[in-house]
């Protein structure tokens, strides 16, 4: 049975509540959870790098040499990819680097996700976590309280204040329970998440 602390804004415990063995603490499937960070990583390229093949680059129509005689190695054109401003071999080519994976394998690298920050003790669920206006100052307080730094905040609704709050802080990030994904779970140091988050990711992805 998976147990975690109840925490307020000011790091004091008022609280326990039960996650779900079905999210919290599954078996770690390195291999999907790889899978599902390349893929994350892949669909964020903009795919637009371009270079001019030799076909392509002007110029260079004469042969520089004639082919015997000078001494020389023979050459046919100035814009071959052995020549100053010549063509690239291979040259890359917009194009799009995306891929898809099965909803199956997603939630499984999710859920070993969860379980790998369960594991690690590194999921702080907080009662609330609300403010009256955005405040940098406010979020920077509430996570020294809790005692972490580099923390992935989920929050149950897009509150506009708390996501303001959070904006300008470097090592910290806000989602909702609708946009969490693997390669942001493990690439921060501490999850946070409301207790209303919670349910909403049991009811989502059990």
């Amino acid at each position: 049975m998976a147990l975690a602390k109840v925490l307020n804004m000011k790091g004091e415990k008022v609280g326990q509540i039960e996650l779900s063995d079905a999210i919290f603490d599954v078996e770690i499937n390195e291999h999907v959870l790889h899978m599902a960070v390349v893929q994350h990583l892949a669909n964020k390229r903009q795919g637009t790098q371009s270079a001019l093949t030799r076909a392509e680059v002007s110029g260079g129509g004469k042969k520089p040499w004639r082919q015997k005689g000078t001494g020389r190695a023979r050459q046919g054109s100035i814009r071959s990819p052995q020549w100053k401003g010549g063509g690239v071999v291979f040259a890359p080519k917009p194009r799009d680097y995306s891929f898809k994976l099965n909803k199956k394998v997603k939630r499984l690298a999710l859920k070993s996700a969860l379980t790998a920050k369960y594991n690690d003790y590194n999921v702080f669920v907080l009662d609330e976590l609300k403010f009256d206006a955005p405040k940098t100052k406010a979020m920077v307080d509430v996570l020294k309280n809790i005692g972490v730094n580099k923390a992935l905040v989920v929050i149950d609704d897009n509150d506009k204040n708390v996501v303001l709050s959070a904006r300008n802080i470097p090592a910290v990030k806000t989602a909702s329970v609708s946009t969490i994904n693997p390669y942001d779970i493990l690439k921060y140091d501490a999850f946070v998440v409301t207790k209303d988050a919670v349910s909403k990711i049991e009811e989502v992805y059990a």
